[in-house]
């Protein structure tokens, strides 16, 4: 007899997030909102058309006891034609006929997870797991290079998973980032919408918008405001630009371009690598005429006397300092709580949601949290500084020497 796997069906969301073709889906979802259900059926999928014997398939959760949650709906619900599964209770291990196995795991000591090669795994609760453990599952799929679904609740901004669903959603290579609501749920027949409406009345407004609209709450160290950030998109203007911010890309950054309309609303957005000639040729090309500020921090001060070398653009170079910084910010901050600026979803809010501000002996530091880019907060921000210069917008901050 032939062994077939029956595998219940998903919902378009649902399924769009967890089979997304990237190698990393990261997944912030609401609770009950299918996601633990539906990367069963993507394990057990991934299991049975990649299995062969001795391959490992991998489900972590933060403690045991979740993932024997996970082990037990598995174990009751995999339908076979043919051959059943073998199934270890001691072990917590399910094998299947084309002799893979899959283990279910916890991540309360990441040094157990160490050593193994694994051909795909689920980080579950992952916003419930430490780093760590993260860190040990992505070591484990090094030689197999294999897939990664990591999904969880939403639980604030100062863990790792709020940043690296900030990087996939940003466009890192080879991520997804995808965000599945509790209406979502309902929409797919998942839940009641009568069930939502009774945790909004009764739940603290701040838990409910991060359990069931999977909206991270603003736990301080955000300069912006999470909500107004929100409040400020809108899509990309196809009015020509007044002004134009440059970041210039260091190390691993990126090149971004950033144009305000005389409605101070984005309407050119580029984000690139290149080398420097290139680069220099691409900004040209975009700003033409148009009052553009620079970034002239370390290799950047060359690349702004080559472009003001040029002889048509209009190039003001500005360095980062902890002072320059800082006004930039609060000039920036003023303009998104204000409303006065609009920019698309994407990138750019993705970078603002994950920024951040702490108090030191020296004053306020700004930056991007640890291994993230700030490219597009810092090109939003000098666009900012010289957009009133036009009498457009409301006074926000000037920077000295522009």
């Amino acid at each position: 007899m032939t062994n077939q796997l029956v595998l219940p069906p998903l919902y378009p969301q649902q399924r769009a997030a967890i089979y997304a073709p990237e190698r990393y889906s990261i997944i912030e979802a609401s609770t009950k909102s299918g996601k633990t259900m539906g990367c069963m059926v993507w394990l057990l999928h991934q299991a049975w058309t990649d299995g062969s014997p001795g391959r490992e398939f991998w489900w972590v959760a933060p403690i045991f006891e979740q993932a024997k949650i996970a082990f037990k709906r598995i174990r009751l619900g995999l339908t076979l034609d043919g051959r059943p599964p073998a199934i270890n209770l001691t072990a917590r291990t399910i094998e299947l006929p084309n002799g893979a196995t899959l283990w279910f795991k916890s991540a309360d000591k990441p040094d157990s997870l160490y050593g193994e090669d694994v051909y795909a795994a689920v980080i579950d609760e992952a916003t419930r797991c430490k780093a760590e453990s993260w860190h040990a599952v992505r070591s484990t799929l090094t030689h197999t290079r294999g897939p990664l679904r990591i999904i969880g609740n939403v639980k604030g901004r100062k863990n790792w998973v709020y940043h690296l669903a900030r990087k996939a959603e940003a466009g890192e290579p080879d991520m997804s980032y995808h965000k599945l609501t509790a209406y979502d749920a309902a929409d797919g027949g998942i839940i009641r919408i009568e069930e939502i409406e009774d945790a909004q009345r009764v739940l603290p407004r701040e838990v409910f918008r991060e359990l069931y609209l999977a909206e991270p709450s603003d736990d301080g160290g955000n300069p912006f405001g999470l909500s107004a950030i929100a409040d400020c998109l809108a899509p990309l203007s196809s009015q020509p630009a007044v002004c134009w911010g440059v970041d210039l890309a260091k190390s691993v950054d990126y090149t971004v371009l950033i144009g305000l309309d005389a409605g101070g609303r984005v309407c050119r957005f580029e984000r690139f690598k290149k080398p420097w000639q290139e680069t220099l040729q691409t900004v040209r090309q975009c700003v033409g005429t148009t009052r553009t500020a620079v970034d002239s921090t370390g290799v950047g001060d060359p690349i702004v006397e080559a472009l003001q070398r040029g002889g048509t653009g209009s190039f003001s170079g500005v360095k980062f300092t902890s002072t320059s910084k800082q006004q930039l910010m609060e000039g920036l901050a003023v303009a998104i709580q204000q409303q006065t600026i609009r920019f698309p979803d994407g990138p750019i809010r993705a970078e603002l949601d994950a920024f951040e501000y702490a108090y030191s002996r020296v004053g306020v530091q700004y930056s991007a949290p640890n291994g993230q880019h700030d490219d597009c907060v810092m090109a939003l921000a000098l666009a900012v500084s010289i957009f009133p210069k036009y009498g457009v917008g409301p006074l926000v901050s000037r920077i000295a020497g522009l």
